[in-house]
């Protein structure tokens, strides 16, 4: 039996936190669907735990149209109030509001950049930075993102959220030198 290390907060009791410490937190996205998604889940997070957002990944994709942008953009009060009784996500009211508000700022963005991928990546000049993943939960470079999307409009877009959220789509690179994740993924950098 291979004995895998990983990162001190990958539940080993939990095979869908395994699977996503081990295919995609910290690998570099450069999808807008799925640099969508993540920013969705990662703000949904604020004030939870990731677990608990992961294990409910699969109901927040069904009820929110497959993270398409797009649709979320035009969601209307009654769709609302459709999320806010779906026992399967976080039913935040203020959170929900944030999504769509989001979506269409993402949109612009998008218009704006040519790709969220192109204005997200933008702010390191394509670079991926490496900072050990410890107890830190904020950085410049996620204030100065924070700042630009509120700038924007966006909702839930703070700080902890986007230094977060730029460690799980590979802007910033934080497995630990002990994990076997930091050597598979940094030595292919």
């Amino acid at each position: 039996m291979t004995i895998i290390n990983r990162c001190f907060w990958a539940n080993p009791k939990n095979p869908l936190y395994l699977k996503y410490h081990d295919k995609e937190w910290g690998v570099p996205q450069h999808n807008d669907k799925v640099l969508f998604e993540m920013l969705v889940l990662e703000f949904f997070q604020a004030g939870l735990s990731w677990e608990c957002i992961l294990n409910k990944r699969a109901a927040f994709c069904l009820a929110f149209d497959d993270f398409n942008a797009e649709k979320i953009s035009k969601y209307d009060d009654a769709k609302i109030e459709e999320l806010l009784q779906n026992s399967g996500i976080i039913r935040n009211r203020l959170k929900i509001k944030a999504a769509v508000n989001n979506a269409k700022i993402f949109l612009d963005i998008q218009k704006e950049f040519g790709s969220f991928d192109a204005y997200i990546w933008k702010f390191t000049n394509g670079a991926v930075i490496q900072e050990p993943c410890d107890l830190r939960t904020t950085s410049p470079l996620s204030d100065t993102i924070s700042k630009d999307l509120k700038k924007r409009g966006m909702k839930f877009v703070g700080s902890t959220v986007i230094y977060s959220y730029l460690q799980a789509i590979g802007v910033i690179f934080g497995h630990l030198p002990n994990c076997d994740c930091f050597k598979k993924i940094f030595a292919n950098r």
